[in-house]
């Protein structure tokens, strides 16, 4: 079984593609000075509380997993954990 690390902190996503269900997802981010390249969409869940909707992806870059969480209000993104 892998090691979760949890982060909880806000990161850059500087660039944006489409899976294949043309939902948008990060292609990159930057964490801690560092730019990580997602290889694929991921797994997506919608997680809704009253009228908040946020969205967790799970994304790989070939090497770890990487968990994040997006409020749908305006791109700001943040970086969960790494596994």
């Amino acid at each position: 079984m892998n090691q979760s690390t949890t982060i909880n902190t806000p990161v850059t996503i500087t660039a944006m593609g489409f899976g294949r269900d043309l939902r948008a997802y990060p292609r990159r981010m930057e964490y801690g000075g560092t730019s990580y390249q997602f290889l694929d969409a991921g797994i997506r869940t919608v997680i809704r509380s009253g009228e908040r909707i946020a969205q967790i992806l799970t994304l790989s870059d070939g090497a770890n997993d990487y968990r994040l969480r997006t409020d749908n209000q305006g791109g700001s993104w943040t970086l969960l954990s790494i596994s």
